[in-house]
């Protein structure tokens, strides 16, 4: 116990994503900013007239609803070609992200929350807190596509 404690400690004294920038980080320094929200994972309706974004709680096809995560993330973007691959270059053009996402976060110039698993060395804190979209949602296969509307949801911490 004592070992985890000190390198926990260690870990958070210079935390990476604190000393480098988004461009700079490995690829598993990138892939551990992701907090496992799950909110990136849901389908939005943009508003024709207006080009408003609308969040609601209809999940991927690929979205696991209780662990918040792909069900084949490494093939994400072949079985679903709407799903965009987030990476430094295109993060700030893509307003949509939830506002609490970590790489949203970092890229506008903020610090990670305090229920980040990388914060607290939890990965269930961000369920704990409330943040996610944890058994929240419905799929997307199991809807009928005339009553979308109904989904439209304010997420936690989303404004």
């Amino acid at each position: 116990m004592f070992g985890l404690t000190h390198t926990m400690h260690t870990y958070h004294s210079n935390p990476f994503w604190r000393n480098k920038s988004l461009d700079e980080m490995t690829s598993q320094e990138w892939e551990s900013l992701c907090d496992g929200c799950g909110k990136c994972c849901m389908i939005r309706l943009e508003d024709e007239d207006s080009g408003k974004i609308a969040d609601t709680n209809i999940a991927c096809k690929l979205f696991e609803r209780t662990e918040c995560s792909c069900t084949d993330y490494a093939r994400r973007c072949t079985l679903v070609p709407d799903c965009v691959r987030l990476t430094p270059d295109n993060l700030g053009s893509l307003d949509w992200m939830p506002k609490t996402c970590a790489y949203r976060l970092l890229y506008e110039g903020f610090d990670l929350p305090s229920w980040h698993h990388l914060v607290t060395g939890d990965r269930q804190s961000i369920h704990e807190a409330g943040m996610s979209v944890r058994d929240r949602t419905v799929c997307e296969t199991e809807i009928s596509s005339e009553t979308v509307e109904n989904y439209i949801i304010k997420w936690p911490g989303e404004g």
